[in-house]
């Protein structure tokens, strides 16, 4: 409007309550430090999304921090986010919950009382097992995944995938587990599920000298991390896929696992992965 219309600067710059050496200051230098900062950051989060589309403005946050050195705030990244509409993927609500068994041989309390706070390793284990789907044609086939979670770090000690949901299922889980961990005598908490309600599975919990726990039915918040981290697992690596092998399927939970024991950085470990957090502990020991 100046050069067209030949308006005085000075009088522009009072109707926007602008000085005028603000003005020549960014007629000079159009960009700012902190607007050239924002798209430099921007194509990093553009790189982290397109990698990892699941990832909300806060993980992306603690991937910027931990792996590419960035420290800024979360409003930031939010607000670049927003500029470029950069949003995590759809979470997808559970439609099932756990039901007792028919016939339970055995039953415990709920010791575990959702006291999720541990100040060490394998002093609590929580375990569940959730159900995937695969597509062969127009028929539906499942596999089952038992998995155990380590309360301290997140970690999962020990899963198994298997085409039944069954006793040998949640049996070859605890074994595996045990074997990584020979020295753990967790508090091991559950649902009343009829794996875990059976007399097979009391006796290999009490030769290992481990205390159980079994939290009330279609009370799954009782039982909330394990159930935290089957959604982690199915809105990260499942939820929106149509997979047509098992094998395929397979192999994507096995990876997924592998990825989120050693890979994916959690903001409640002080930006470590389960992996990490564990093995921190005995160093600072």
């Amino acid at each position: 409007m100046s050069e067209e219309k030949h308006y005085p600067v000075q009088r522009l710059c009072k109707y926007l309550h602008l000085s005028r050496g603000a003005y020549y200051r960014w007629l000079k230098k159009p960009v700012s430090f902190s607007e050239r900062y924002n798209e430099e950051i921007s194509e990093k989060i553009k790189g982290i999304h397109d990698k990892h589309p699941d990832m909300g403005y806060r993980r992306i946050r603690d991937e910027l921090d931990k792996k590419h050195g960035i420290t800024v705030n979360d409003k930031r990244v939010l607000r670049i986010c927003r500029k470029e509409h950069v949003q995590s993927t759809i979470k997808w609500k559970p439609k099932s919950c756990t039901r007792s068994s028919d016939d339970p041989a055995h039953i415990t309390r709920n010791y575990l009382n959702r006291d999720f706070q541990v100040d060490a390793p394998n002093e609590k284990w929580l375990t569940d097992v959730t159900e995937f789907k695969y597509y062969i044609g127009i028929e539906v086939h499942k596999v089952y995944l038992s998995a155990i979670l380590d309360l301290y770090d997140r970690r999962i000690v020990a899963f198994k995938i298997g085409g039944r949901n069954d006793i040998p299922l949640v049996m070859n889980t605890f074994d595996e587990a045990v074997t990584h961990e020979p020295d753990a005598h967790p508090l091991f908490h559950s649902d009343r599920g009829f794996q875990y309600t059976s007399k097979q599975f009391a006796v290999r919990l009490k030769k290992h000298h481990m205390k159980q726990s079994m939290f009330r039915v279609a009370h799954c918040i009782d039982n909330g991390p394990m159930e935290g981290f089957w959604g982690i697992l199915k809105r990260e690596t499942y939820y929106g896929k149509r997979f047509t092998s098992k094998t395929d399927l397979i192999k994507s939970i096995e990876s997924y696992i592998r990825y989120y024991n050693t890979e994916r950085i959690q903001r409640k470990l002080h930006l470590m992965t389960p992996v990490e957090y564990h093995e921190n502990y005995y160093v600072a020991a």
